[in-house]
């Protein structure tokens, strides 16, 4: 029988139905774009008051194409950390209720191994065991995978995620929300060599990221130190592009290199990538030229499951065949994660 999936950890309300060979039968995703783009930023009370909304009717529409009933499910299966606390309340508390409601057991999952998983989802092979690489809004993280399940924190983001930087260059440059895809779009009319920007800890031993730095040197290079005010801006369309084109080639940098230098730490032969910021063309194009130069294997999931979606919830599987299955006073775990 197959599983359903729900995932609220920010501003994507989504649900999924999954059968046990990672078949999709039915799925809906309701984006939340309109409601943060006046406030150029996920606003975490609105986005728990829209997923409030949209829960119900997210489940149904996934339930309707699958042609199921909740009779007909295995599990219910939700993501219960990292992420947005009222977010993730919403998600854990419609599993628990679907759950009792239905007699079915319930099962917790993390958001973050979900994105790697996305990638086993893109290909007919095993991926696992590899090095995993988490690129998103809020995390940037590399970790040692042993299996779906089993991983090892190598490092992360000490400050602003690689995400969370796009989206700040793009609220600086007026270029509305969600700000990657609008850095990216005007990225590639500009010249990434306008500016000189600082690939932070780059050339460090470990495995941490740091993006906050890079972020200034933007602010600097457009309004000049200690000025806050970019209402006034006065850039030509050239001129942000080739900010936008040089703050991407400054992030793309340090996360290949990072990358290369964890699988060559790892002694491992591949490279699983996932997260929003994976969708970005400069980084899977530049990752894939590491990976041919370097000789390891590169899956990076699809772009459509690279943002928030309950169809990597199919992680939910491994943990069934497991029998890890979580109690009714399971708790949100909410935040930046690091470590686990």
């Amino acid at each position: 029988m197959p599983i359903l999936t729900i995932e609220s950890t920010c501003d994507e309300t989504a649900a999924a139905v999954v059968d046990s060979d990672d078949k999709v039968l039915g799925q809906c995703v309701a984006k939340q774009d309109e409601l943060h783009r006046h406030f150029r930023g996920v606003v975490p009370e609105v986005a728990a008051r829209a997923h409030l909304e949209r829960i119900l009717p997210v489940i149904d529409t996934a339930m309707n194409q699958a042609d199921v009933a909740g009779a007909d499910l295995e599990a219910i299966a939700v993501a219960d950390r990292p992420g947005l606390a009222g977010s993730l309340l919403v998600g854990l508390v419609a599993a628990k209720t679907l759950a009792v409601a239905w007699q079915k057991p319930l099962v917790t999952i993390n958001h973050l191994h979900a994105h790697l998983y996305a990638c086993q989802l893109a290909v007919d092979r095993p991926v696992y065991p590899c090095v995993g690489m988490i690129v998103s809004g809020g995390h940037t993280s590399l970790y040692q995978c042993d299996s779906s399940l089993d991983l090892t924190y190598l490092g992360g983001t000490i400050d602003d995620a690689a995400g969370e930087a796009f989206d700040k260059v793009a609220a600086m440059l007026s270029l509305g929300f969600p700000g990657g895809p609008a850095v990216s779009k005007l990225a590639a009319s500009g010249n990434p060599k306008a500016h000189a920007y600082p690939r932070s800890m780059i050339r460090d031993d470990g495995f941490d990221f740091s993006f906050s730095g890079l972020k200034t040197a933007v602010r600097y290079s457009i309004v000049g130190p200690g000025q806050q005010d970019f209402s006034q801006l006065d850039l030509s369309d050239d001129q942000k592009a080739d900010v936008c084109a040089s703050f991407e080639a400054a992030v793309v940098d340090v996360l290949v290199t990072k990358a290369a230098k964890a699988i060559r730490h790892c002694q491992a032969d591949r490279l699983i990538v996932g997260g929003g910021v994976a969708a970005n063309g400069v980084f899977r194009s530049q990752l894939q030229d590491a990976a041919d130069r370097e000789g390891f294997d590169l899956v990076i999931a699809p772009a459509d499951l690279c943002t928030d979606n309950a169809v990597m919830g199919a992680i939910a599987w491994q943990k069934i065949r497991r029998g890890e299955f979580a109690s009714l006073d399971v708790d949100i775990q909410p935040g930046l994660q690091r470590g686990f």
